[in-house]
């Protein structure tokens, strides 16, 4: 026999409700009644093995009862080992139940103990042997090797059970279910940013026991659930029990495991899934009693004391009758006591709910997560993420990669969004469960969750890493009059600390730059003959077609020139008819010559001063010497030094329009002569 303390502790989790589990347990329930009177001891057995849960041992006795030569069970606090009885009928299963019947029987029990590949050899022998009977095992055998990887092997299974299934077969629904699955898991499996996962498991030294359920304590403590030997244990009761340890997580794995001492907690029970409050007062945990053949889950709380952990008390708020309650989660912030349950007033099933808590470890009354969550399906190990605002969960529900898969949903209790996969290759196949995230982290920043990804029997814990992508910021800096792309400019980023970078323009305008943390940070632009600027990073849109690199892209920046900066650059200024005072639009052109002299210390003035021809020629200059003085003064009003400005009249010399044509007067020409012309000469070493 496989050793028990290898089987999956089953009452913690019952991970194999897939949808027509019910029909198949009807049919053998009706078999099982149907032979009562003339059954084998040994089929009598493996009946009361399976309704307790423990199908492993249930698969086996099958097994033996099939093929008596095969290796026998042995297990000292079993009556597993009784001798075949012969019936008259010959095949000791009672009446009307054949070896066929039992095939079918230990196919299903190795397939719910998660021993897929036997049960895939028993399915495809029922099949083979019967397949008229026994059509609908084709799907159960497709179930089992999608959840093995074999993805076109299960596809052609569905198709093997769709030839011949009839209008009306209970699995119809199920089996196009099973093949959606089959397109979801290899469209995860093509993902590109699975490159960003880092997975490993996570062994319990001193053990090769499956461990399961990590629950925070404090710093680097934990509570695990794991499956114990228990010397304790009453005769008849499987001794290979689920229990609480308190462990170390350092170096990438959990220390060897102090069992938790809670006064008060049954010994032959099954333990697990526990929550600890952050104040370290309060526990609360899962076990299971047993009463009629009926196994219910009902949470506990235990307070803490100098002893460890007592004053062990159901609590009675959340654990209703007839149902169970389990998988206690308690949020970071102490509000809120998180559960699984079937109690009445759910959407079927297992659901999500929750229950307001108390400092003294009291619960209000359970509130359902509701339907954004929870499905007619089993949704269960929920946990919240404080930081992120994130309820995860298990469900297999939801569209998924077969069995529970892990699930996410942004909001907070009573408000919750559209719930999304986690995706592979935090999913997988198999059952993913359970989930742990520290606070004040990304929640796959390094996150552990339990899998049976990597075993045949048992759960095992299992770190998650999601490297954050690397950020890049572009953007493209373009001249603020023609929109033209600005070559050559120098763009400066700036973090909150002070930090700087710094990186010229390319030919295009554009400028890239590898980011470091998350900012804010502002941008500064420069170029010759360009006003500087400076501003905050604004993302207009994120390139995440590389699931490495988020490229953010900045709108566009513009920028705005001073002047033309060359030497014998000319700026002109008009005047009114016999005026020489500054208008306010020759105040704005000389603003602008302004700016030049004050950023370029070296630039000097050459200022002329022009008149129309009315009037006489000594008039004209001295009303244009008046003129190219009205300039001087301007620039020296607003601290410019004399000795950078020259002046000179030329009266109504040269001008630039014709002040009358065919012999008629032009007024238009005219007020183009009456002008101040400044010429902005540069040093060399400006130009």
């Amino acid at each position: 026999m496989k050793k028990l303390s290898n089987m999956k502790p089953n009452p913690l989790y019952t991970f194999k409700h897939y949808s027509f589990t019910v029909v198949s347990c009807v049919v053998l329930s009706c078999m099982s009644m149907h032979a009562a009177a003339q059954t084998d001891k040994r089929i009598t057995q493996a009946e009361q093995y399976f309704a307790k849960g423990d199908y492993y041992t249930a698969a086996k006795l099958f097994e033996q009862y099939l093929a008596p030569s095969s290796k026998q069970i042995v297990q000292a606090n079993f009556p597993l080992n009784s001798k075949r009885r012969r019936t008259a009928a010959g095949t000791g299963a009672g009446k009307g139940v054949t070896k066929n019947d039992i095939l079918y029987r230990k196919a299903e029990s190795y397939r719910l103990a998660n021993y897929l590949n036997d049960a895939i050899a028993a399915y495809k022998e029922l099949a083979t042997v019967d397949p008229q009977k026994f059509n609908h095992v084709w799907y159960w055998k497709a179930v089992c090797e999608r959840a093995l990887g074999r993805y076109a092997d299960a596809e052609t299974s569905i198709q093997n059970y769709q030839a011949n299934a009839t209008a009306n077969d209970p699995y119809k629904e199920a089996a196009e279910k099973e093949l959606a699955t089959i397109r979801f898991i290899r469209s995860q499996l093509n993902r590109p940013d699975t490159v960003m996962f880092t997975l490993k498991q996570i062994p319990l030294q001193g053990t090769d026991k499956g461990s399961f359920a990590p629950a925070h304590v404090n710093g680097n403590q934990f509570i695990i659930t794991s499956t114990a030997t228990d010397t304790a244990a009453l005769a008849g009761v499987n001794p290979n029990r689920s229990r609480l340890f308190q462990t170390t997580y350092s170096n990438g794995s959990f220390d060897a495991a102090e069992e938790v001492v809670i006064e008060g907690a049954a010994a032959p029970m099954q333990q697990g899934a526990a929550a600890v409050s952050a104040d370290g007062k309060h526990l609360f945990f899962t076990q299971w009693t047993k009463e009629n053949n009926t196994t219910t889950a009902s949470i506990y709380h235990a307070s803490k004391t100098d002893k460890g952990w007592g004053n062990v008390q159901p609590v009675t708020s959340i654990n209703k009758e007839g149902s169970s309650s389990k998988q206690p989660f308690i949020t970071a912030d102490g509000k809120y006591l998180f559960f699984a349950s079937n109690m009445q007033g759910g959407s079927g099933g297992y659901d999500i709910w929750y229950a307001p808590l108390n400092a003294d470890g009291t619960t209000g009354a359970p509130v359902n997560a509701g339907a954004a969550v929870n499905t007619k399906a089993d949704e269960q190990t929920p946990f919240y993420h404080n930081t992120t605002a994130t309820l995860v969960f298990s469900s297999n529900g939801h569209e998924g990669m077969g069995g529970f898969d892990l699930y996410m949903s942004k909001g907070a209790a009573g408000n919750w969004s559209r719930v999304e996969n986690v995706g592979h290759p935090v999913n997988s196949s198999r059952d993913d469960v359970y989930f742990f995230a520290p606070e004040g982290a990304a929640l796959l920043e390094k996150a552990i969750f339990s899998s049976d990804r990597g075993s045949d029997c048992c759960l095992q814990n299992y770190t998650v890493t999601k490297a954050p992508k690397k950020e890049k910021l572009r953007g493209i800096v373009r001249d603020l009059t023609d929109q033209s792309p600005v070559a050559d400019a120098e763009v400066t980023l700036k973090d909150e600390a002070g930090n700087t970078w710094k990186q010229t323009t390319d030919v295009q305008g554009g400028y890239t730059f590898g980011l470091e943390g998350k900012g804010p940070y502002t941008l500064s632009f420069a170029k010759k003959y360009y006003k500087a600027k400076t501003t905050a990073s604004t993302i207009e849109t994120t390139d995440d077609r590389d699931w490495a690199v988020d490229v953010l892209t900045n709108k566009d920046e513009f920028i705005e020139k001073r002047v033309v900066l060359r030497p014998e650059t000319l700026v002109t200024v008009y005047f009114d008819f016999d005026k020489h005072n500054i208008k306010p639009d020759a105040a704005a052109t000389l603003d602008s010559v302004l700016t030049v002299l004050t950023q370029f210390p070296g630039a000097t003035l050459q200022i002329s001063g022009y008149t129309d021809k009315l009037g006489s020629d000594e008039y004209n200059k001295i009303l244009a010497d008046k003129r190219a003085r009205a300039c001087m003064n301007y620039f020296i009003s607003k601290g410019i030094d004399s000795s950078r400005i020259s002046i000179e009249s030329f009266g109504e010399c040269c001008p630039v329009e014709l002040e009358e044509i065919d012999g008629k007067d032009n007024p238009a020409g005219r007020a183009k002569n009456r002008r101040g012309l400044i010429n902005v000469v540069m040093p060399k070493e400006e130009e």
